[in-house]
């Protein structure tokens, strides 16, 4: 685990997962929330819910724009909860004002994990619309490449995912929140 910023304590802040796509956000979220007696949220999974409709319809039939503009709403609503830890989606750091309510609110966790093994992850799922289409492996290496300062901007932690059990990596980061708690 490496530390991307200084080590004040975060009190009962909430826990921000960023990362790309399968890095296994979601699934390590859940357990950090159990861990800590937080509550969970997936930010990919409210922005369904008020649209009735999943991601790929959402991109189909508003773009990637408003797709990003409901992703913003859930981000400044999710950021607000107290003793929460939230799932981002894979994008959620690309605007400016998401990238401050994260880090600003609480504590950012940057997941990582190798292109390869995102590649693997994700071929399990036909819901990923940015991975639609041509190269799959180039693409998720170009959304790597782009994605990655922004990850490394807002994290105060990060992890590396890559073939570890999730429980593994949830209590690392957990450990972590409570260390940062510790007087």
């Amino acid at each position: 685990m490496a530390l991307a910023r200084g080590s004040e304590p975060m009190s009962e802040r909430s826990v921000f997962l960023v990362g790309m796509m399968a890095v296994g956000k979601t699934t390590i979220g859940r357990h950090v929330a159990t861990r800590l007696g937080f509550d969970f949220f997936d930010a990919d999974s409210l922005v369904e819910a008020r649209a009735g409709a999943d991601i790929s319809w959402i991109f189909d039939v508003e773009g990637e724009a408003g797709f990003r503009d409901r992703e913003q709403r859930a981000i400044e609503e999710l950021t607000a909860h107290p003793r929460a830890v939230v799932a981002t989606g894979g994008g959620a750091v690309l605007r400016a004002s998401n990238r401050r309510r994260l880090s600003e609110r609480g504590l950012v966790v940057y997941l990582k994990a190798a292109v390869d093994v995102v590649v693997e992850r994700a071929r399990r799922n036909r819901r990923r619309p940015l991975l639609q289409g041509g190269d799959m492996r180039q693409r998720v290496a170009d959304l790597c490449r782009e994605r990655e300062p922004l990850y490394r901007s807002v994290a105060h932690i990060e992890v590396v995912t890559d073939r570890r059990p999730p429980r593994e990596v949830a209590a690392e980061i957990a450990d972590e929140v409570l260390a940062r708690n510790s007087p």
